[in-house]
């Protein structure tokens, strides 16, 4: 297997020149820490998601469904980060991103999308420290949810 700077790396994904600004160690330390001051869950995202659905109940389970795929999912994004798979780490990092957001996961949502940065950057290095945040805030933020949401109201 290559080094992790061989260079190697799917479509689109390689890590050519940073945008204008961004510097590989300013994604991790300073963007990590701003992720760290927003909360776990904003509420307010699954009580609107009810609303809009009638009060019939799917929210909820969206929310459950959520937490019962976490390991999965994360194991998923996990093993695609250490084997350095550009493409299935991208789409996991997007899958995270995108439901943890829809389930109200803001914290999570924003590491998320701070890891495809990484991978499209072809910066597994930072991705491998980020992913440990990744795992420390999901276990926090899975519990936030079943504790406040799913068995804290019906």
């Amino acid at each position: 297997m290559h080094s992790p700077d061989s260079g190697s790396s799917s479509e689109g994904l390689s890590a050519g020149p940073l945008p204008a600004g961004i510097t590989a160690p300013s994604l991790s330390a300073p963007s990590q820490e701003a992720a760290g001051l927003l909360p776990l869950i904003d509420a307010a995202v699954l009580d609107e998601l009810e609303d809009e659905l009638a009060g019939t109940g799917l929210a909820k389970r969206f929310a459950r469904d959520y937490a019962a795929m976490w390991d999965q999912r994360y194991s998923r994004l996990a093993a695609a980060v250490h084997s350095q798979d550009s493409e299935s780490a991208l789409d996991a990092a997007i899958s995270l991103k995108i439901s943890s957001a829809m389930v109200g996961g803001v914290r999570l949502a924003k590491l998320a999308e701070l890891l495809e940065t990484l991978i499209r950057l072809g910066d597994f290095g930072q991705g491998k420290v980020l992913m440990e945040r990744v795992a420390m805030d999901g276990g926090l933020t899975i519990t936030e949810l079943q504790s406040t949401y799913i068995l804290g109201t019906d």
